[in-house]
């Protein structure tokens, strides 16, 4: 599939051109990413997008856990209780026809039911009920889920401590966590999605402890096998989201 040439990675969000519908906190939250070959993330891209990838030719695969809070929908105020869970998420990168650069989610798991269908029926996100646990003791933070429904119900349990190594200016650290939109397939075309946010404040991390069944389960077996090739942490950021367009 060809296209126009991909737009600049930039670590500052453009600003939204559209009223924000969406605004959620994303708390310690832990990038694991996986170098893989194109042709391994081409079957699960929607329509009208190929593979973003690095400038020696691979693509990512990224298994995310992290803390989702303070969700609403302006102007209203945040949703109590069920506005804040456990997420993981494992995400492709994807670039369309116009060169717009994105996330495509293969999965996201999350501990409250009445989101997860909300999502997934309303937005189309392949969101999955899951049993999890976050916690964070100092620099070490720790995540575990196990998801509930379905007939194939994955597992993952993820530890990294974070180092006191600030990453800026970083090219691949900025093409993994400097994402301003997502893509969505869904039945009608593929829906775009854009967000801003201030730029992610990064540090690396030390894998301490990774059993996962998330990324065999969305279609990549064996690669938590191996050791992942970035591993990242941040404190967070407050995210905006803008009504999707359909392309």
């Amino acid at each position: 599939m060809s296209g126009a040439e991909a737009e600049a990675v930039t670590p500052a969000a453009p600003a939204l051109r559209a009223r924000a519908v969406i605004r959620q906190r994303w708390r310690d939250a832990v990038f694991l990413h996986w170098r893989v070959d194109p042709d391994a993330v081409v079957g699960w891209l929607p329509p009208g997008t190929r593979p973003d990838t690095t400038e020696d030719g691979a693509t990512w695969v990224g298994l995310i856990p992290f803390r989702l809070e303070r969700s609403a929908f302006p102007p209203l105020p945040p949703v109590p209780w069920l506005g804040s869970f456990l997420e993981t998420n494992v995400r492709l990168y994807a670039v369309d026809e116009r060169g717009r650069r994105s996330v495509v989610f293969r999965s996201l798991d999350a501990e409250h039911l009445l989101p997860v269908l909300a999502a997934r029926i309303g937005l189309g996100l392949p969101y999955r009920w899951a049993r999890m646990r976050g916690e964070r003791h100092g620099a070490v933070l720790r995540y575990a889920s196990e998801r509930i429904e379905g007939a194939v119900r994955p597992r993952t349990r993820i530890a990294v401590r974070r180092s006191t190594e600030r990453v800026e200016g970083d090219p691949l650290a900025d093409f993994l966590t400097a994402r301003w939109a997502m893509h969505v397939g869904r039945w009608a075309g593929t829906r775009y999605w854009r967000n801003e946010h201030e730029p992610w404040p990064l540090f690396r991390g030390e894998l301490l402890d990774l059993e996962d069944e998330l990324l065999d389960a969305a279609g990549f077996p064996g690669l938590a096998d191996r050791a992942p090739d970035s591993v990242l942490v941040s404190p967070g950021v407050t995210t905006r989201f803008a009504a999707p367009v359909r392309d």
